[in-house]
């Protein structure tokens, strides 16, 4: 049987212990349900081949390969090692555990700032995300949340779009794992997920044919917190219309917690 030769794009999978990273990533790569999740330690890799602008005439096939890491806190040295190199980020988090939702920003921040460590000079533990720091990054985020059937179903409509996924203008999707269904094709999660991998590959392999890139230019209030970005195309000599480059983010952060208990 030959072998298939495609390019590829890779995708860390980062949160607490215990929000449900491997299912979910078994749920992506696999079509299917895992009941029987176990702990990771270390990482662990799925690989899902995904068509690229799929009917369209500029369909391809690429490999995704979904890198679900540990979150032990036992083990957080030694995941840096799987931090290089990055063409994406899933953060994930449990709909009902309100903490691991505020340590997205410590997994976020561990991951931005992989290059900075030396030895031991700086702990993950101790890393924080900067929304300023993000506005020039370019690695796409999607936020998941899982575990959505242990909600009640009047928490489950009034779910609002997170905080950190709103400052890194990413998509954001809410399901059930062990819910065959809640990703079946042509859902509002699968098309989301869909055309969050179709970004992956842009940036990872077409950026030259991609447009313009945008930079990030913050207003700050009295008090130094970020309270407007004011997007720029860079590479183009007319200038941005407010409607079209003009966008307001809150900032308003909450107090972050950047300990982490399995």
């Amino acid at each position: 049987m030959a072998s298939i030769d495609l390019e590829k794009v890779r995708i860390l999978v980062v949160g607490d212990s215990g929000v449900g990273k491997s299912a979910f990533v078994y749920l992506v790569a696999h079509g299917k349900a895992m009941y029987s999740a176990s702990w990771t330690i270390g990482a662990s890799v799925d690989v899902k081949l995904h068509e690229y602008k799929e009917g369209t005439p500029s369909q391809k096939s690429y490999f995704v390969e979904l890198w679900d890491i540990g979150g032990s806190i036992n083990h957080a040295n030694s995941r840096q090692l799987f931090y290089n190199p990055v063409h994406g980020i899933i953060l994930v988090h449990d709909l009902t555990n309100r903490k691991s939702h505020i340590n997205l920003r410590k997994w976020l921040g561990e991951v931005l700032n992989r290059d900075s460590y030396n030895g031991h000079t700086r702990k993950p533990s101790s890393c924080d995300y900067d929304a300023e720091q993000f506005a020039g990054n370019h690695t796409p985020v999607l936020v998941v949340g899982t575990k959505m059937d242990q909600l009640d179903s009047k928490r489950q409509m009034s779910l609002q779009m997170s905080q950190i996924a709103e400052e890194c203008l990413a998509d954001e999707i809410n399901l059930d794992c062990r819910n065959e269904a809640h990703l079946a094709p042509g859902t509002t999660n699968a098309v989301k997920l869909s055309r969050y991998f179709d970004k992956v590959i842009r940036r990872c392999h077409h950026q030259n044919l991609a447009k313009p890139s945008r930079t990030a230019s913050p207003r700050r209030n009295p008090q130094g917190k970020v309270i407007e970005r004011r997007f720029h195309t860079q590479g183009s000599s007319q200038v941005p219309s407010p409607k079209s480059e003009r966008r307001r983010i809150s900032l308003q952060q909450q107090p972050m917690k950047t300990d982490h208990t399995d």
